[in-house]
């Protein structure tokens, strides 16, 4: 088996079930590939046929058929105890934050992380490429594994033979970090709860900000006031009124803000209308008037 004499090292993080073959398959694609796994870390559960899986692994790696690698085994749990299944939101909370962690030394002490998502709970695989968005890098990859003509469930069997065919399929991330370099808090934060919240008030952030454009930039000022009148829930007669124009100017005035907001919104099959206006710029015109200082 050869390993590519690279100047930096690299990491294999996977998931494991009761089948360590997919683990031991997945490495082997991956050195043939010549990527230079320097250490693998396998995460599980406490379940007897894991637990066994995991041992069978160890074998493999103490009869030196991966000399110069290191092995690590980290059992999932929920801060106080260690999981044989995930049956609850804890359950699940243990999980990816064994997985941030993980995922998240990987990086600091390793050039790229190759995650494998092929054993295991789905879940696992699920939670992982969360975790992927969150702190991959463009370097780093993630991995499933197919085999064809082959019986994973033969245990003795843990390498592909000549005649056995296996392909490594590299899973798509979207990483967060292609948003901007603030992606670097992330790294900083321990819980993957806390780095969920931030990205959904960078998220909300980004949301108001694109509206405040559509707002003060698409629309003229007349149109603006005839925009938020709507929102409040006036209808034309009431929004001429206060506006003192005509009834069919302040109609003409929403059907441009209609061709507009169509446009923006990359016209959408139903089309923009006032019940699409209210939706998407109530809310706005309410965060704006509750800031201080805030003008529609």
């Amino acid at each position: 088996m050869e390993m590519q004499n690279g100047n930096f090292n690299e990491a294999m993080i996977a998931t494991l079930g009761l089948e360590p073959q997919v683990v031991i398959i997945a490495l082997d694609e991956l050195l043939y590939q010549k990527f230079n796994i320097s250490e693998v870390t396998i995460i599980h559960t406490a379940k007897p046929g894991v637990l066994s899986a995991m041992e069978i692994i160890k074998r493999e790696f103490a009869a030196n058929l991966y000399p110069g690698i290191q092995l690590r085994s980290v059992v999932v749990n929920d801060g106080t105890d260690s999981l044989r299944d995930f049956h609850s939101e804890k359950d699940l909370q243990g999980l990816m934050q064994t997985l941030y962690m993980e995922m998240l030394r990987g990086r600091k002490n390793n050039s790229r992380v190759h995650f494998c998502l092929t054993g295991g709970r789905k879940v696992m695989g699920i939670l992982g490429m969360v975790v992927s968005q969150l702190l991959f890098s463009h370097k780093d990859k993630a991995w499933y594994l197919i085999t064809e003509d082959w019986h994973p469930e033969n245990k003795n069997k843990l390498h592909m033979g000549e005649n056995d065919r296996a392909w490594l399929l590299q899973i798509p991330v979207l990483r967060w970090n292609e948003a901007g370099t603030l992606i670097q808090t992330v790294a900083e934060l321990k819980d993957p709860a806390e780095a969920m919240e931030w990205y959904e008030r960078l998220t909300r952030q980004g949301r108001f900000k694109r509206k405040s454009e559509f707002i003060k930039h698409w629309l003229t000022p007349a149109q603006r006031k005839v925009a938020y009148l709507a929102c409040l829930g006036l209808n034309n007669k009431d929004i001429a009124y206060k506006l003192k124009k005509k009834v069919q100017t302040v109609a003409n005035q929403l059907g441009r803000i209609y061709e507009k907001l169509d446009e923006w919104l990359e016209f959408p099959d139903a089309g923009a209308n006032r019940s699409v206006l209210i939706a998407e710029f109530a809310p706005y015109f309410h965060q704006v008037r509750n800031r201080e200082g805030g003008n529609i």
